[in-house]
């Protein structure tokens, strides 16, 4: 059955409002995945039906070990805290029969039966766009997630990310930043903010944009569940940028998810020498198209919008006149990382003499340390 038709199928059966207890029952039985869910709601429509069907009904749809599942597990616990949950202000919880659950994640494979909201749950079906990439990036790297998402929601986009440290969420504040709204989709339970360092930031989003998940309260952060996530940030937008990313990156896994449902793919190329770059290298090899301005991206949706380029142009080139000797070193060095070896090289002084300018620049914030002992300038 395809799945924009579950929906109409659920409702059809029981047109009028579903019992959220019934959806809770049903979404909350351990060991009862998502695509068993879906078979039954496909086949016998609501979770009232469901819960009343005869074994014999049920071993159409199903197996006897899923079906002792289905009538044996109490899970009453768990559902009266979630429905204690989403009674206080701004929590919610969406089901496949709600008007407002997000329209777009019908269209994947494997919708979730049921979503944890905290924020403007209204916002779950306007147009959106996914900004994802590296937890370590570079100081240029960022500036770019925060740039791009900044952009994106002048131009009309809601942003979506996945919350994590890096570019998820420098394009959460690049979004929040201009005063624009922002969803991010966890691989935690709702009641949980991974990383918690993020803590602010979640809060934030959830004030004018909101956060989702599909795992029940106190899921903790378990690796399997964050590529699962990512299906729903790649499923709920049209289009995909990856900003930067490794090879191992779990960005690659947003975009691989992306362009197998249908939405189109963007990635940033970068210096050739930066491991963070190689990730979206191999995107462009495949075919994923290269970014260097926010109409890159917004040709492909025929979406009207003048503005300036977003990746900086040398500053050195808006100096008038002669350039000071900062600024003539900062021509030397580039945008790319750097260690202090290659910067004798392409200088030819002694490192010893190199290391005051470095101090100097670091300091006015025009370069920044990485690891490994390399330089990079920053956006001015």
């Amino acid at each position: 059955m395809p799945k924009a038709s579950l929906r109409s199928t659920i409702l059809s059966e029981h047109p009028e409002t579903i019992s959220l207890v019934s959806w809770l029952r049903l979404s909350l039985i351990p060991g009862l995945g998502g695509e068993t869910q879906r078979k039954l709601l496909s086949a016998l429509g609501p979770p009232e039906n469901i819960f009343s069907a005869s074994r014999q009904e049920l071993r159409r749809v199903i197996n006897d070990k899923a079906i002792d599942l289905l009538l044996e597990t109490d899970n009453s616990k768990l559902i009266d805290a979630a429905y204690a949950w989403q009674e206080k202000e701004e929590h919610h919880i969406l089901t496949l029969a709600d008007p407002a659950y997000p329209q777009a994640l019908l269209d994947i494979p494997d919708p979730p039966a049921l979503l944890y909201v905290r924020g403007r749950y209204e916002l779950l079906n306007c147009k959106a766009f996914a900004i994802v990439g590296s937890r370590n990036p570079t100081p240029q790297g960022e500036h770019n997630a925060e740039s791009f998402a900044a952009s994106l929601t002048e131009a009309g986009f809601l942003i979506t990310s996945g919350l994590a440290l890096g570019i998820d969420a420098a394009a959460h504040r690049g979004a929040l930043a201009s005063n624009g709204r922002t969803v991010a989709f966890i691989g935690t339970g709702i009641d949980r903010i991974y990383p918690a360092r993020n803590k602010e930031l979640a809060i934030a989003i959830a004030t004018t944009g909101a956060i989702v998940s599909e795992f029940p309260l106190g899921t903790p952060a378990i690796a399997a569940n964050f590529p699962r996530r990512n299906r729903l940030i790649s499923g709920f937008s049209l289009g995909a940028l990856v900003v930067e990313a490794t090879t191992e990156s779990g960005s690659l896994i947003t975009a691989r998810l992306a362009g197998e449902q249908g939405r189109e793919v963007f990635a940033i190329p970068g210096s050739i020498h930066s491991p963070q770059s190689r990730g979206c290298h191999k995107l462009i090899k495949q075919g994923v198209k290269l970014v260097e301005t926010v109409e890159d991206i917004l040709e492909e949706f025929d979406w009207a919008r003048s503005a300036p380029p977003l990746l900086d142009e040398s500053p050195t080139d808006k100096i008038p006149g002669g350039k000071s000797p900062l600024d003539s070193f900062l021509d030397i060095m580039g945008f790319d990382p750097c260690d202090l070896d290659e910067l004798v090289i392409r200088t030819d002084l002694p490192a010893e003499s190199l290391f005051p300018t470095l101090l100097q620049l670091e300091l006015e914030g025009r370069i920044a340390s990485l690891p490994g002992g390399r330089y990079q300038r920053t956006p001015e």
